[in-house]
This record gives structure tokens, C-alpha cells and sequence, in this order.
């Protein structure tokens, strides 16, 4: 997508803090982090939102949480760390390319909203 922000970023249109790259995976520092550890990953094909994975493009996610856990490795969050996808605009998903929000660093509230 031309206008996909996270597009951009994975074709180095917009710079970023680049922590990870693999053939179908890019991974980055937020900008605006909710905690001291916030990476975004994302794939590079252009999936819109959890609501539009399919059974054609659902190994491109697996291989996304199989590189997860060596994203936190590699960032020390030794124990332990959250995952977070939003979708649609009742999760406030505000770039429509699908991504998964990596925190962590420290104690995270046992409340989810």
C-alpha cells in the first residue's frame, strides 16, 4: 500500500529504529513507548488487522510469534513480557497494517484495559 505508514517504514521510505529483519518479518522501537521495552513487529506483506488473516497468510503471523520470543530474549526481558495486537476502531488500531506490540521491563498491571 502507497499510503501504509508501516509500509513506508519497511521500505525505508520513514526511518526506525530497526531491532529485527527476516524475508517476512520487521520489528522496530515505538515511538511513543508505553513502557521501557515497546517494539513493534509487523509483517511485511501488508495485512490490514487480525480480522483479515486468512489461511493464505496466517504462516506469515506464526513465523511472527516464533520471532517474539527472540526479539525479548535479545532485549534481556528475562521475566517475562506482553504481546498486544489491536484491531479495528474499537481497539483503537491506529495504523491498519496488522503489528504486535512487545512490552516489557518491568512489572506490568494485571489489568487489560
Amino acid at each position: 500500500m502507497t499510503d501504509c505508514l508501516f509500509c513506508k517504514i519497511i521500505a525505508g521510505d520513514i526511518p526506525s529504529n530497526k531491532v529485527y529483519e527476516d524475508d517476512l518479518v520487521f520489528a522496530f522501537r515505538d515511538i511513543n513507548p508505553q513502557a521501557p521495552t515497546h517494539i513493534l513487529v509487523v509483517p511485511k506483506e501488508h495485512i490490514a488487522s487480525a480480522a483479515d488473516i486468512t489461511k493464505n497468510n496466517s504462516a506469515v503471523i506464526a513465523h511472527i510469534f516464533e520471532v517474539i520470543p527472540q526479539i525479548a530474549k535479545s532485549e534481556g526481558l528475562k521475566n517475562g513480557f506482553r504481546v498486544i495486537t489491536n484491531s479495528g476502531p474499537d481497539a483503537c488500531q491506529s495504523v491498519h497494517h496488522i503489528h504486535f506490540h512487545i512490552l516489557g521491563g518491568e512489572q506490568m498491571s494485571d489489568k487489560m484495559a
